[in-house]
């Protein structure tokens, strides 16, 4: 029947409601409601950034699948959207691929530069022993032109708004890495396609190794998922058609969120 056919066609809706419930649930129970709130606006700015623009070009695409995860210091693992592969062109990929991070950097650089006038700074040998987080550069330069020069022996003690920012800026980065499905890793194909594929590998590679020489094996899963997914880049429908000039530009001075915010130890835990 015509209407049960409609409804098979669209992307299904009730997984993603419960997934995205139990991760307001996990972010709040790790974070607080105001971690809670301004960070899933963060995540969920940047998934229908990705949604959006597949529906622009008629790319077939689930809406995002929440991640929740309590037992990690943010609450969850980000999200996911689904994309049918081969389809689209290279104009599109690449769109789909940046307007997501591109759309939640914007929430996570306001919730940081507001989170960080909410902050205090206080003597770390008045604090209780704590998680500290590393530092990328973007989040640096923010506390530093928002907070100023830390007087020695000090440190900023994060309000959650900030907190959330700051996973914000790290996720847009770490999603910006030039492998495989990775956001990108469709930005990368779109520039180079398969040109793409011994970047991708090399990249790969270099992060391994990088894990070794850090020892933060917290990115162990994160590298199994990689290697489960592949480097690998699969062609569009069509890639013989042309970026232009301007999304050219666009899509190298992305890449370079990958060094301005992400931080290589994230986490460190008081032992």
């Amino acid at each position: 029947m015509p209407p049960a056919t409609a409804r098979r066609s669209g992307p299904r809706v009730a997984l993603p409601l419960v997934l995205f419930g139990a991760t307001c649930l996990s972010t709040w129970l790790v974070g607080g409601l105001g971690f809670c709130l301004a960070l899933m606006t963060i995540l969920l700015a940047h998934e229908f950034g990705h949604f959006l623009q597949a529906r622009r070009y008629g790319v077939p695409a689930s809406f995002p699948y929440f991640i929740p995860l309590p037992i990690s210091p943010i609450g969850t693992m980000g999200a996911v959207i689904v994309m049918q592969p081969g389809m689209g062109n290279r104009r599109s990929l690449f769109d789909i691929g940046l307007t997501g991070p591109l759309a939640g950097l914007v929430p996570a650089l306001i919730f940081s530069v507001w989170g960080l006038y909410l902050s205090h700074v206080d003597s770390i040998a008045a604090q209780p022993a704590r998680m500290t987080l590393g530092e990328p550069l973007i989040f640096k330069l923010l506390a530093y032109l928002v907070v100023g020069p830390l007087p020695a022996g000090s440190d900023i003690y994060l309000h959650p708004i900030a907190f959330a920012g700051w996973v914000g800026i790290f996720i847009t980065a770490l999603n910006m890495f030039p492998i495989g499905q990775l956001d990108g890793g469709h930005v990368l194909y779109a520039l180079l396609l398969r040109r793409a594929h011994r970047v991708a590998q090399g990249v790969l590679l270099a992060v391994m190794l990088g894990v070794i020489f850090w020892g933060y094996w917290g990115w162990s899963l994160m590298i199994l998922l990689l290697m489960l997914m592949g480097p690998i880049h699969p062609p569009t429908a069509n890639d013989d058609v042309p970026l232009g000039f301007g999304r050219t530009c666009l899509g190298w001075a992305s890449l370079l969120l990958v060094p301005l915010g992400f931080t290589p130890v994230p986490f460190s835990f008081p032992s």
